[in-house]
């Protein structure tokens, strides 16, 4: 019998989407081992759409282990080769930008570094009311980056938000079996 795989969950301040993506990542309980890791803004803010209290705690029941959430914390990943994948979700388009540049500011963007050190998929589920404005161009260039992968998204309210998208969450388990296959899902575009 194998071990199961080691996957980090990262979340990002998508607030709006965090109750979603949690959800979502649910169905990755049982099946691999988990590591939690949120970025600061999330580990520490307190919105319209809940603590940063219920948000530790529900990552932390998830995972079965302490939040990770500094850039300390997260670093051992890569020279100790801690993850077979980690998921960002959600994925703002902050973080898209960091990645896409090379910025490695926040426990998230080191945990994606690390993880990308050791050729291991990064799988990010992006919400973010720019995608198809000022993030456009991160996304593209992620696209084009090895072991970068998208759970598949489309626009969320086209007419009140144009710009916007938001990763089908539920498809973050299949996107993931794929990724670790060496596979975009397809297709990455969808309703």
């Amino acid at each position: 019998m194998h071990d199961p795989l080691r996957i980090g969950i990262a979340l990002t301040g998508s607030f709006c989407t965090l109750e979603r993506a949690l959800d979502a990542l649910e169905a990755l309980a049982g099946r691999y081992d988990l590591y939690p890791i949120m970025s600061p803004i999330v580990y520490e803010t307190d919105t319209r759409f809940g603590t940063a209290a219920h948000f530790q705690e529900r990552l932390r029941n998830l995972c079965g282990r302490a939040v990770l959430h500094t850039i300390p914390e997260v670093e051992p990943i890569g020279p100790q080769g801690l993850l077979d994948a980690l998921v960002i979700a959600p994925c703002t388009g902050n973080t898209l930008t960091k990645l896409a540049l090379g910025i490695t500011d926040t426990a998230v963007t080191m945990a994606a570094k690390s993880t990308l050190r050791n050729e291991r998929p990064v799988l990010l589920a992006l919400s973010t009311n720019d995608a198809l404005g000022g993030s456009a161009k991160n996304i593209g260039v992620l696209q084009t980056l090895r072991n970068y992968y998208f759970v598949p998204y489309g626009q969320d309210d086209a007419d009140g938000k144009p710009r916007s998208c938001v990763a089908r969450m539920e498809l973050i388990d299949e996107a993931l079996a794929a990724a670790l296959q060496g596979r975009q899902l397809q297709p990455v575009i969808r309703q």
